[in-house]
């Protein structure tokens, strides 16, 4: 979302350019997944969003190691092709699509039942699915749009999966974020559009509660084998700029040679979910280059994580749990 900013820039094009060969020359010394040997024969993961860019490249490395891998998508025409592909990429036959729309409370109850009939155990969630750039717009439950995507649908896909996941231990929760959530701010408000925002400071405010929502939940999860950590996975090159403007998607089709591909903007969020660094490892902040990171200060106020989570508990429907 920087890249807003830069447009505006009388030399927004050399700046951008040596961004980019920034971003370029940083992403040579990143973790190589290829060189990582963990096998999920046996394991269930889920990863969100899954149908293309980073989500899809998730989806593939686990799928490759063996993992039932199921892929929560919007889209079932989409979601299917992806499944196809992967499964002839990776000879893997367990890659499944079950489909889940994050901005409706109702669909993530929805996926969540058929899940817990479904499947016996969950070791990896990976709650990847998000977008920007959309206008102010309030769902049939009374929820903005992007804020219920990218955050409030994956908290309550979370917290209804934690049983799940428990049982499963050790597992692991892997939420993506993204360096602008220092930019953003948490107001409970913002959920159901009380205060509007800006589309590129409502996508940013989402991150920094994605990354509260992973400090608050590692905090409850503490002695349940089950860990939480969140990560950016760095600048991208995927279609999430596609509800943007001419100026913003021209600027960013500019620029795609220089930053990173999905397949590399995805190691960030495979290292959390499967190496073995992060065992242990939990209610961290993991930048695009897989180290762990200061978030903003806003990120690491405790007092703000646990103000979100009630008032998400309170928007979902979720009734209070002995993890308090």
């Amino acid at each position: 979302m920087e890249l807003l900013s830069v447009c505006s820039h009388p030399c927004w094009f050399l700046l951008t350019l040596l961004l980019g060969l920034l971003l370029w020359a940083r992403r040579r010394h990143t973790w190589d997944p290829r060189k990582c040997p963990t096998d999920l024969t046996g394991k269930t993961v889920i990863v969100t969003g899954a149908n293309s860019g980073i989500g899809k490249c998730v989806a593939l490395d686990l799928a490759r190691r063996n993992a039932r891998t199921i892929l929560a998508c919007r889209s079932r025409e989409r979601g299917q092709a992806a499944v196809e592909e992967i499964q002839a990429a990776t000879g893997n036959p367990a890659v499944l699509l079950r489909l889940v729309d994050t901005s409706s409370l109702a669909s993530v109850r929805a996926f969540v039942r058929a899940v817990l009939r479904e499947e016996k155990r969950l070791d990896v969630l990976v709650n990847n699915a998000g977008l920007t750039g959309l206008p102010f717009t309030i769902t049939p439950e009374g929820l903005e749009k992007t804020f219920a995507t990218n955050y409030l649908g994956p908290f309550l896909l979370t917290n209804l999966l934690l049983d799940l996941l428990k049982a499963s231990a050790p597992a692991r929760i892997v939420n993506v974020s993204s360096f602008r959530h220092s930019s953003g701010t948490a107001d409970g408000r913002y959920l159901t559009g009380q205060e509007r925002l800006s589309s590129s400071a409502t996508y940013d405010s989402t991150k920094l509660m994605n990354v509260l929502f992973t400090a608050e939940l590692a905090r409850r999860l503490q002695g349940t084998g089950v860990i939480a950590n969140a990560l950016s996975p760095g600048v991208v090159s995927t279609s999430i700029m596609r509800h943007f403007g001419w100026a913003v998607r021209t600027l960013f089709i500019l620029i795609r040679p220089f930053i990173k591909s999905a397949e590399q903007g995805a190691v960030s969020t495979i290292y959390c979910a499967v190496s073995e660094e992060v065992s242990g490892i939990t209610g961290k902040y993991f930048n695009s280059d897989c180290g762990l990171a200061l978030p903003s200060m806003a990120a690491r106020d405790a007092g703000l994580a646990r103000k979100l989570w009630e008032e998400s508990e309170r928007l979902t429907g979720l009734t209070d749990s002995p993890q308090h």
